[in-house]
This record gives structure tokens, C-alpha cells and sequence, in this order.
């Protein structure tokens, strides 16, 4: 297949851009950075700024599919301007995003675009599939804004697939990054109570069910790309410290995590139980289900 990617220097882009390389796929990444990622990644390159205008049409003509990931940090202090970014990032960029692809001749035939489980909002103990509705706090209005943007890239004739992804456990960086030196020195645990639900996913299953949904004719719409099992906060801080052989017992005031990041602490004091119930309808089978077995493989 020919592929175009954005996003394709983040944790997961690289993985992605090593995957569709590994089966013989050609790869192109759109970067704002075009130089840097080249020497980064060994693909071709195109520069696209994606808050300036419309991606470059030559850039997507003639794929087969394109991978849409690009978006500002979420784990940032969410001050005003970092709020207008992250949104303005997701919902502005992949609007130029879908404008490129409807000035593209050829048009590829798939749109498989990033989102999060933000999108559900706090949902305390209830279990989300696919089908539930949007929460209305911040990261929800993010996630709606950035799905809405994507799917109108049906009117074009593109199949569209979301993945609404979970906690990536990828030591490199994001949350698991984050928590790793705290952990490492005994001093790591549950947060804010630990009742709050983690829906956590291997690294491998991400890039698993992005290749799935680029694939697939049937891999349409919203799919949450989360293991069949989340767990409490507590009970991850507990596999994790079995992973590292460290206790997992300190706990972490909610208090605490608002005085560091602010606003954003709302991310790891609230959670969602979110299930992949679409992906394992459309027979997707998952590497990691079982989150001990999970860690040791993604700390190996």
C-alpha cells in the first residue's frame, strides 16, 4: 500500500511508520519540520504546517489510505493559550487535513484519524462502548471538534475510521513515561484515591489497530482502542510496581496532582472503563489482555 501519515514523529507515528515499513508499505509523512523527520524516520517527507492551510493534495494523491495523528501535547498545564492550541491543533488541522484530501486526484480510499477516550468524559464506574454519547468537559469538546472534523471526509468518499485511544503503555514517554522515575524509586502509587477507572492498551495493539482500520472495508466510525480489561488506577499502580519490583504504596493526593498540573489533572483523577467492543466485533485479537503480562513486555 502507499500511506500517508501525519503525526508520524510522536511515540506512536514512529511505531507506525516502522510497522507499514516492516510489511513493504511506501511511506509518506507530512511534517511542519520536514528536514528533522526525514533524518528521523528514513521516509519520504512532504512540510505542511497543519494550522497554515490545506495539506498538500501531491502528498495524498494516489494513496492508498492516509493515518492522521498530528496534535499539541495534551499533557501540558492547560493554560488559555494551551487550551486554544490543543483544540486548534485537532479540530483546525484536521479540517486542512480533509481540504487537501478533497483536492487530491486520486483520492485514497481511508481516513484512519486519531481521537482518545476523552471523548466519553468522567463516567465514574459505568462501562463505555462505542455507542455512548460524549461527556461535555474540555477534552470532550476536544474530541468532538477533531471526530467531526475527520468524518467529514466521507462527504469526499473516504471511508472513515476514529480510534479513540486509552493509556499507551510506551516507557518512551506519555503517561507510563511519566510515572516510570517515581515508580522506579519506591515512591509511586495509587492517585487521587485509585478508585478512578485506566483504560490502558499495549503499544503493540495501538499500531495493531490502526493497521486493522487502514486494512479493513468493514473498520468504520468510532473504535476505542483500549485492552478488553481497564483496571482502577490502584490496581495498575499495583501491576506496575510488581512489574518493577517496587512498592506501589504511596499514595498520591488529588490535591498534589492539581497544585502540578492544574486543570489537566482532571486526565489522571477521573477516568473511563471504556471497552473495544467494535474491534473485537470485526475479530480484531489483541496481543496484550492481561496488564502484568503487558508491562513486563513493554518495560522488557
Amino acid at each position: 500500500m502507499r500511506v500517508t501519515l501525519t503525526g508520524a514523529t510522536g511515540l506512536i507515528g514512529r511505531r507506525l511508520v516502522a510497522a507499514l515499513r516492516d510489511r513493504g508499505d511506501e511511506v509518506t509523512v507530512l511534517s511542519r519540520r520536514p528536514r528533522e523527520a526525514a533524518a528521523r524516520l528514513g521516509v519520504e517527507t512532504v512540510g505542511w504546517d497543519p494550522a497554515a492551510g490545506p495539506a498538500p493534495a501531491h502528498a495524498l494523491a494516489g494513496r492508498d489510505g492516509v493515518l492522521h495523528l498530528a496534535g499539541a501535547r495534551v499533557d501540558q498545564r492547560w493554560t488559555g493559550a494551551a487550551r486554544r492550541e490543543i483544540r486548534a491543533s485537532r479540530e483546525l488541522g484536521t479540517r486542512h487535513l480533509v481540504a487537501g484530501l478533497a483536492a487530491a486526484r486520486p483520492r485514497p480510499r481511508v481516513l484512519v484519524s486519531a481521537s482518545a477516550v476523552g471523548w466519553y468524559g468522567p463516567r465514574g464506574d459505568e462501562r463505555v462502548t462505542e455507542a455512548d454519547p460524549p461527556g461535555d468537559d474540555f477534552l470532550a469538546s476536544v474530541c468532538v471538534a477533531w471526530e467531526r472534523e475527520a468524518l467529514a471526509a466521507r462527504g469526499h468518499g473516504l471511508r472513515v475510521a476514529v480510534l479513540r485511544t486509552g493509556v499507551v503503555l510506551d516507557p518512551a514517554g506519555g503517561a507510563l513515561g511519566r510515572m516510570l522515575p517515581f515508580f522506579r524509586l519506591g515512591i509511586g502509587g495509587p492517585v487521587a484515591g485509585g478508585r478512578q477507572w485506566l483504560p490502558w492498551i499495549g503499544a503493540d495493539d495501538v499500531v495493531g489497530l490502526y493497521l486493522a482500520a487502514l486494512d479493513g472495508d468493514d473498520w468504520d466510525g468510532p473504535l476505542n482502542a483500549t485492552a478488553p480489561e481497564p483496571v482502577t488506577n490502584a490496581a495498575f499502580a499495583k501491576a506496575l510496581g510488581r512489574a518493577l519490583r517496587r512498592p506501589a504504596i504511596a499514595p498520591v493526593p488529588a490535591l498534589a496532582v492539581r497544585l502540578l498540573y492544574g486543570a489537566m489533572a482532571e486526565i489522571v483523577t477521573t477516568g473511563q472503563r471504556a471497552v473495544p467492543e467494535r474491534p473485537l466485533a470485526l475479530g480484531y485479537r489483541f496481543a496484550h489482555t492481561d496488564l502484568d503480562a503487558a508491562l513486563r513486555a513493554a518495560l522488557a
